[in-house]
């Protein structure tokens, strides 16, 4: 048996009455967002999306009693205090730049991620935010998969000692959004990010990366890109390394042939390793994510703990309840705008290397942004 503790869940708010405004009607906020604030018994009050018919069906399918046409008229609203932006990262600046200026009753923001279209776009931000002494969370949604913050849970407790080696392994298709056709991305800022960011979550600040990126010879047939599958390695100035393999061709399966798609992870340390799965490839059907670890104390035999959990939805719950938390602590978020600017540092010095063929230390890009 392990004598550790595994704290897989995110902790809650004492008042979950704040009311919520919601801008965007996607999938993200529909199925993912909404579904999980309603069942941690969160306050959405209020929605706004250009796709009125869509959003009021999204309103009436969640009992979200305003629905607006124009998100200026939700911030206008007295019962919204915290604003869920769900919107493409281009359209982010403009609308957040609007609230901090408005302001009134909202004293709170959750972002999705990416926040902006780059790095010295989300310091923007962030200073905007502070400037206007409103609180900013990003939406790093797998900060909260049930599995990364086990491995977390063990990680603070040392239980693997120090920690030597992690892998993420990815082979799996995504669903793409029109719009990342006029940003030219597909992996790196919309998937890989998940996982730079579960890795700055895990270890702390890689000193460098290098990346190697090539098309997705699916998605060129859509439109052209440069980082579909991407391979990359952290290095850690304690001698620590992360790597990944973010695979979204993952074989022709779309055109006929049989599919093998799944993202595995391992953490391996001077003590004891864990493997993992993230159960998301299997959306919608819900599959929990895993974590299974031996430690040289617990002999030659594998720790397998189990939860009823999935990353999507319930997740979601831990990043709006990092941000309501925050604001009844006076506190800052964990997934914090400031705190994020790592990870969109990371990204971006990702890209960069993958361009000029080159290891890109995080330096590079804050120091010139």
């Amino acid at each position: 048996m392990s004598s550790f503790q595994l704290n897989y869940l995110p902790r809650l708010p004492r008042d979950r009455s704040v009311g919520i405004g919601c801008i965007g009607s996607g999938f993200i906020m529909a199925d993912c967002h909404l579904v999980a604030y309603r069942q941690a018994g969160f306050n959405p009050v209020a929605i706004a999306a250009r796709n009125v018919e869509r959003t009021r069906h999204v309103a009436d399918r969640h009992a979200i009693p305003n629905v607006y046409a124009d998100y200026r008229e939700l911030l206008a609203d007295r019962q919204v205090h915290v604003v869920d932006i769900a919107v493409p990262p281009d359209v982010q600046f403009e609308i957040i730049r609007d609230i901090t200026q408005r302001r009134g009753s909202i004293c709170g923001i959750l972002a999705q991620k990416p926040l902006g279209i780059n790095y010295a776009q989300a310091k923007a931000i962030v200073h905007m935010c502070e400037d206007a002494g409103i609180v900013l969370a990003v939406n790093q949604n797998m900060r909260y998969d049930q599995s990364i913050r086990a491995m977390k849970s063990l990680l603070d407790q040392r239980a693997l000692g120090e920690p030597v080696l992690a892998t993420i392994d990815m082979r799996a298709i995504p669903h793409w959004m029109a719009w990342q056709e006029r940003q030219g991305w597909v992996t790196l800022r919309i998937m890989s990010i998940h996982h730079l960011d579960a890795f700055r979550y895990l270890f702390g600040d890689p000193l460098r990366v290098f990346a190697s990126t090539r098309p997705d010879p699916r998605t060129s047939k859509q439109f052209p890109h440069e980082d579909g599958i991407c391979l990359y390695i952290l290095e850690y100035e304690n001698g620590f390394r992360a790597s990944a393999w973010d695979d979204v061709w993952a074989g022709p399966a779309k055109e006929g042939a049989a599919a093998d798609s799944y993202i595995r992870w391992r953490v391996e340390g001077t003590d004891g390793m864990a493997r993992g799965t993230i159960g998301w490839p299997n959306y919608p059907i819900p599959t929990p994510s895993t974590l299974d670890y031996t430690t040289i104390s617990s002999g030659p035999n594998w720790i397998e703990p189990r939860w009823g959990e999935v990353w999507f939805p319930d997740a979601f719950a831990g990043t709006m309840s990092q941000l309501l938390c925050a604001l009844e602590d006076q506190a800052e978020p964990e997934i914090s705008g400031r705190e994020n600017l790592g990870t969109m540092a990371l990204v971006d010095a990702a890209y960069r290397s993958s361009l000029e063929h080159r290891s890109v230390t995080l330096a590079e890009i804050t120091d010139t942004n």
